[in-house]
């Protein structure tokens, strides 16, 4: 165990995390995602664990893109709605570490699937919401 770093963060993810540039894509699951049919690269599996949860874990260690948009997520499939908790939960704990956080913007289901062919890595949670699914986009560290 290391100081400083949430446990909720496995060491397969935390590596990773260390190895994602600029620009990189890391996609939080929900339970419901064909995360194996869409991530190529690298599947974790984070069975039980909650995205808001991993995002309070991840966002002290991972600076979030400041020039393009850094949170992304799935748009409602037409007929289908939104529960607007699942965002209200998510930016509570994003703005635990980064309070300025714009909200996520939100593309169609199937631009989501091709942007997620791409990410560095791609962690299925326990998490059930309905358009639960959540990319993060890596920045460049301050110095």
């Amino acid at each position: 165990m290391l100081k400083g770093i949430d446990p909720i963060i496995s060491p397969e993810l935390l590596k990773l995390m260390a190895e994602m540039g600029h620009g990189d894509e890391l996609v939080l699951a929900d339970a419901h995602f064909p995360g194996n049919t869409f991530c190529p690269k690298n599947v974790l599996r984070g069975d039980g664990l909650q995205i808001p949860d991993l995002l309070a874990g991840i966002l002290p260690l991972l600076e979030l893109d400041s020039y393009d948009d850094p949170l992304i997520m799935m748009a409602a499939v037409e007929g289908d709605e939104l529960d607007p908790q699942v965002e209200t939960d998510y930016m509570a704990a994003i703005h635990k570490t980064v309070p300025d956080a714009a909200a996520p913007i939100r593309i169609d289901r199937f631009a989501f699937y091709d942007r997620v062919k791409t990410a560095t890595v791609c962690v299925m949670t326990g998490t059930t919401a309905k358009y639960g699914n959540i990319i993060l986009k890596k920045g460049v560290t301050p110095c």
